[in-house]
């Protein structure tokens, strides 16, 4: 069935590929952004899918953009909360801002978001809420206290709401991405991902962001209806729990 999903991110990277592929699903896409505009338009002029802009670490901005979808395609029945940030630095020397920054944009955008949803889903008995997590929020990595906190913290956010919305037919989970050729890990020097990244991949590559978009297209389909609170991970066996 055709229902609307809106991906926070949704113009590049991950979210571009969860956006396509959830077009290719028959659903109706609405991608959110928060800074690139010329990025956006040449996505959305790629794609056909409508971009809009706003900051999700923002309450207000988010109702405002989340009417302003449901205004022009529907209601929304599919969250994807894939927007995030790094602000990479060692503990001794992360700043309150640096902290601040990615905590609202990577954990207080998930309450964010999902409060601008969750009642319109209750009261249509269907909901899906899907977090883009981390490996890093599973298992740690050095320099990301903030990132890999926030994403952890999308864990317990997860399970919980998992159990609000679950006699409403709202599912709630987690997919959680390892190494993924974005362009940010592909503008890694080979070198260093030869001899540092992919030894710790079992199955010896990099991760596609379409194989992640897969696993989004599958939480959100009507046969995932008695998967809640789980997270999926897809790092190609670096990390197992």
């Amino acid at each position: 069935m055709a229902r609307v999903a809106l991906v926070t991110g949704g113009s590049r990277g991950i979210g571009a590929a969860v956006s396509v592929a959830l077009k290719e699903a028959g659903h109706q896409v609405a991608a959110n952004y928060a800074g690139n505009d010329q990025a956006a338009k040449e996505f959305s002029d790629r794609t056909g899918i409508p971009v809009f802009k706003w900051s999700v670490s923002d309450f207000e901005a988010c109702q405002a953009g989340v009417a302003k979808v449901e205004a022009e395609l529907g209601p929304v029945d599919i969250l994807v909360n894939n927007a995030g940030i790094t602000r990479d630095t060692s503990f001794s020397k992360m700043t309150i801002e640096q902290w601040r920054e990615v905590m609202a944009t990577n954990l207080d955008s998930l309450f964010y978001m999902s409060k601008c949803v969750f009642d319109g889903m209750k009261k249509r008995s269907f909901g899906r809420i899907i977090t883009i997590g981390s490996i890093n929020g599973q298992k740690g990595q050095f320099g990301q206290t903030n990132y890999a906190a926030a994403k952890a913290g999308a864990s317990g956010f997860t399970k919980a709401l998992a159990l609000e919305g679950a006699r409403s037919n709202i599912t709630v989970n987690v997919v959680a991405p390892g190494y993924i050729a974005t362009d940010m890990v592909k503008a890694v020097p080979q070198e260093v991902l030869n001899t540092k990244v992919l030894p710790l991949i079992p199955v010896g590559r990099l991760g596609e962001p379409e194989e992640v978009a897969r696993a989004v297209v599958f939480l959100a389909g009507e046969d995932a209806g008695f998967v809640t609170g789980s997270t999926l991970s897809v790092n190609g066996g670096q990390y197992m729990i």
